[in-house]
């Protein structure tokens, strides 16, 4: 950080609206003249504008570079000021004078420019003035708001829409056409509002308050604001403070004892793009640059969090400590100008950064991949297998194979005793191209059809379902897309058609709820595990288990079980222990001992979290080769296994502020086709913390969702076989939809009875089932799907 420039004044300038643009800085002098420097060239003479006659309270510049405008106010006047002329006509000899286009507006404390300079907005107690730039006239004025107004912004990408927000705590958004309001806030905090910021890539309007609360809303053509998140400042200092290791234990207990101090939201501007953004990994991602009391904060809007913070105290040649009010222009040329005010001496500054020297040190990760770049080691726990011996062979008599004994009426001959012959092999030459019949391809499943990449989410109610007042806590479709296992609270399995039509096989033999369900990859076998401690592996087809896994096999409840390494093994996170088992399923059975079972389980190899924390949920990839797994823990870290060293790799500490209650990989599916990278990014959700995706190579969090309501239930998320949409469970009796490049929902799923706990995509077309605590399931198609709603029951 250099120090360009720094002014002494004749007066405190802490709380009043300072100019600077890319060219020129000003301030007031002698309370009603007005001092301008070159940024450039800080050494020449500054030019003195005079003709007001009360004391100046705030200024701004325009946003056009030619010509560059001024626009002042006092009391008593509101004048526009041509920088380039009035240096003319001092040159000249004669006195720079201005266009005065309001009088007698009382005090004004913000001015800004529209984007054509063509109208000035004044903020004048609880009432906005809209001006000409050109000549005295008042254009509107907008009165509606309880409380003085502290700022005003015209939209960039609609030149009639203006917000305001006030110390009533609440925005406004107003049609400068109609000059009524169309949108009103509800009460945002418990502090004044201080200011505002249009962010025009993403249409986004973020706002914050005197006690370091940012809030960002997404303004939509029908002038309806839509919150996107809310940010502590705060809080995300602690964080960042926390990953960059420079709070120690003693420090974090003194700054405990302590009283906390604010840090008020002085001004909100964009950053460019510069910034290492080539490490995003999904679009629409920007970054704000938050000016505050004690330093200037970055941080990245798609995640929330801080990617780096300027304090004033870290830099001793500063003639500032203490901010009290801030004029950021947008940077230029990887170059960003800071004008500050000191908040208890009559000192103005005027510095400049490069954003090149502000990086991302957030989270950085050791460059983990969910493809395997090396076989399996000798010694890897992945290379184990089950002996011959283990497996449960059927017992012979005389050392004879068990074979089934068949009768046939006539046995096929060998054809030693036919006739020769005599014609040889013909290939038949007038076939046509499709010479299987539909019946014939659909029986050996070769009507495969793709997945569409560009189709829209499926947001249209096409069936409904109840499974009797139980609860559905996990759901999961079958790779081939034609069954579905629901894991309800009564501690039964329903597996159902994907159609949702007749009646369910259900699967018993749990005592407590069922907490997860997961499908073989060869679609053969499946498992569900429950509360209760015990996991049962399921031919499909059987309502008996082939495999059970209890008698206290597991000292904890299960939180996390699927098939992994392509059905090589189970995996189990119970406690903060991490269970890799072999196992091999046998249906056959002794008509004498009807009730044994000679399928096998072996345990391969357990693991434990670092620091023996207890295990809250777990993911891994089955549909192709993969050594990481990542485990969510108690401590509300996130750790990467790497099972083919047998080893934590990595752990993410305090991903979420609470622990980690579902994680979700994206693993595409059989009938759809992803870049290679995308299979890194995965999907965490935190009661009362939102949903967050993260990308595995850096260990970096690149999006935050919450716009849902997740405060006590564990509502879990999917992510769409194209990697575009996000679909999460909520507890407002709604299924929200997300892009994946943005924050904001795209569709919020109605209809539905109860909280949402469970949602899943269907892997082989575009519709999203939904599963409810009251026990309903919804079945959402594409906006481009002919099929007809239906309503289906399923006994109890």
């Amino acid at each position: 950080m250099l120090e360009k420039l720094r002014l002494t004044c004749d007066s405190l300038l802490s709380h009043r609206q300072l100019a600077c643009c890319h060219s020129h800085c000003g301030i007031p002098l002698h309370g009603k003249d007005i001092l301008i420097y070159n940024n450039v060239h800080t050494e020449e003479k500054p030019l003195i504008l005079t003709g007001h006659h009360g004391q100046i309270c705030a200024m701004t510049f325009g946003n056009r570079s030619r010509p560059v405008l001024l626009c002042s106010a006092s009391e008593d006047y509101v004048i526009v000021w041509d920088i380039e002329q009035c240096k003319r006509r001092t040159q000249e000899g004669k006195t720079a004078a201005g266009t005065v286009i309001g009088s007698l507006l009382k005090k004004v404390v913000y001015l800004s420019f529209c984007f054509s300079d063509d109208r000035v907005a004044a903020c004048s107690g609880a009432a906005v003035y809209i001006l000409n730039s050109k000549k005295r006239e008042v254009i509107s004025t907008l009165s509606s708001h309880l409380a003085p107004v502290t700022s005003a912004e015209f939209c960039p990408w609609n030149r009639d829409i203006l917000v305001t927000i006030s110390e009533d705590r609440t925005f406004k958004v107003w049609d400068l056409k109609a000059e009524a309001v169309c949108y009103q806030s509800f009460v945002l905090s418990a502090s004044p509002l201080l200011s505002a910021f249009f962010l025009e890539e993403n249409r986004h309007f973020i706002t914050g308050s005197t006690d370091g609360q940012l809030w960002c809303f997404s303004l939509s053509d029908d002038l309806k604001c839509h919150m996107v998140t809310k940010m502590d400042l705060q809080k995300m200092d602690k964080r960042y403070q926390m990953h960059q290791g420079n709070m120690s234990h003693e420090s974090e207990k003194f700054a405990t004892d302590n009283v906390e101090t604010s840090k008020p939201v002085l001004k909100i501007t964009s950053c460019s793009s510069n910034m290492d953004s080539s490490n995003d990994n999904t679009r629409g991602s920007s970054r704000l640059c938050i000016g505050s009391t004690d330093g200037l904060y970055v941080v990245d809007l798609a995640t929330s969090e801080l990617l780096t913070v300027i304090y004033f105290k870290d830099y001793t040649n500063l003639s500032i400590t203490m901010a009290g009010s801030w004029s950021i222009p947008p940077g230029q040329d990887n170059s960003m100008l800071l004008f500050v005010s000191s908040l208890f001496t009559p000192l103005v500054v005027l510095l400049e950064i490069h954003l090149c020297d502000l990086r991302k040190i957030w989270a950085c990760g050791e460059g983990f991949s969910v493809f395997p770049s090396s076989p399996a080691l000798p010694e890897s726990p992945l290379n184990a297998e089950l002996k011959r011996k283990e497996i449960n062979q059927p017992k012979t008599k005389e050392g004879l194979n068990e074979q089934p004994l068949v009768f046939h009426s006539k046995v096929k001959s060998s054809g030693y005793t036919s006739a020769p012959r005599k014609t040889m092999f013909a290939p038949e030459t007038n076939v046509k191209k499709n010479a299987l019949s539909k019946k014939t391809q659909k029986k050996n499943g070769l009507l495969l059809k793709d997945y569409p990449a560009d189709g829209a989410a499926p947001t249209t109610p096409y069936s409904h379902l109840s499974t009797g007042n139980k609860p559905v806590y996990c759901l999961q479709y079958s790779g081939d897309g034609k069954q579905i296992l629901c894991g309800l609270g009564d501690s039964s399995v329903f597996l159902y058609k994907s159609s949702l039509t007749g009646n369910p096989t259900v699967c018993t033999g749990h005592d407590k709820p069922v907490s997860s369900v997961s499908w073989s990859l060869n679609r053969q076998w499946w498992l569900s595990a429950s509360e209760d401690q015990s996991l049962r592996v399921w031919v499909h087809g059987s309502r008996e288990p082939a495999i059970i896994m209890g008698d206290s096999m597991f000292s904890k409840p299960i939180r996390g079980a699927q098939f992994y390494y392509l059905d090589k093994f189970i995996l189990v996170g119970s406690g903060p222990s991490l269970h890799l088992y072999l196992y091999n399923v046998d249906v056959t059975r002794d008509e004498i001992k009807r009730y044994h079972h000679r399928s096998v389980v072996k345990l391969a190899k357990s693991f434990t979290t670092a620091s023996s924390t207890d295990i809250t949920a777990l993911s891994a990839i089955n549909d192709f080769y993969s050594h990481i797994v990542l485990v969510c823990g108690l401590d509300r870290s996130i750790q990467v296994f790497d099972m083919n060293k047998g080893a934590v790799a990595s752990e993410l500490p305090d991903a979420h502020s609470r622990a980690v209650h579902c994680i979700t990989q994206n693993k595409g599916s059989m009938f759809s086709t992803q870049a290679p990278d995308s299979y890194n990014l995965f999907l965490t959700n935190a009661i009362t913390d939102g949903m967050k995706i993260w990308d595995l190579r850096t260990l970096r969090c690149v999006r935050r969702f919450e716009n849902h309501l997740n405060r006590c239930h564990p509502c879990s998320s999917a992510i769409s076989p194209c990697g575009r949409f996000i679909a999460t469970g909520s507890e407002d009796n709604c299924a929200y939809v997300y892009d994946i490049r943005s924050s904001s929902y795209l569709h919020k799923l109605q209809r539905h009875s109860d909280t949402v706990l469970s949602v899943t995509f269907d892997p082989s077309k575009p519709e999203l089932l939904t599963g409810t605590l009251d026990g309903n399931l919804h079945l959402f198609q594409s906006s481009s799907g002919t099929s007809l709603p239906q309503n289906t029951s399923a006994p109890v």
